[in-house]
C-alpha cells in the first residue's frame, strides 16, 4: 500500500502562485511515476502533471504547459506542483496519484490522496 498526503492548496487571486506537495508513504518503490489530477465541480477528473521517480521525466497537460512544474525529492518522497499565472479556471480539487505504470491516464492510478483545493478568485 502507499499513503498519500497532499498539502498547499488555498485562495489565491488570478495571476499568482501556489505550490502543492504531496508527500509519498509506504511501499513506494512499487511507484513508477506520481501524477497530479484535478477535478472541478461538474466536471471529469483531469490529467494536470505526472513525474518519474527515477529519471525525473515529465509531462504536462496542453493547459497548464508553461505555468506549471512538477519536481520531486526522493529523499524525502514527496512530490511538489508550483503552479503560477493562476486563472480562475483553475479552480478545483487537485489531487495526488501514484502509479507503477508510466502513464498520464487517470485509470491507470491505484493509489489517490484525498485532495486538496485550489481556488483561483478573478
Amino acid at each position: 500500500q502507499v499513503q498519500l498526503v497532499e498539502s498547499g492548496g488555498g485562495l489565491v487571486q488570478a495571476g499568482g502562485s501556489l505550490r502543492l506537495s504531496c508527500a509519498a508513504s509506504g511501499r513506494t518503490s512499487s511507484t513508477q511515476t506520481m501524477g497530479w489530477f484535478r477535478q472541478a465541480p461538474g466536471k471529469e477528473r483531469e490529467f494536470v502533471a505526472a513525474i518519474n521517480w527515477s529519471d525525473g521525466s515529465t509531462y504536462y497537460a496542453d493547459s497548464v504547459k508553461g505555468r506549471y512544474t512538477i519536481s520531486r525529492d526522493n529523499a524525502k518522497n514527496t512530490v511538489y506542483l508550483q503552479m503560477n499565472s493562476l486563472k480562475p479556471e483553475d479552480t478545483a480539487v487537485y489531487y495526488c496519484a501514484a502509479t507503477r505504470f508510466a502513464s498520464v491516464r487517470t485509470t491507470t492510478y491505484t493509489y489517490w490522496g484525498q485532495g486538496t483545493q485550489v481556488t483561483v478568485s478573478s
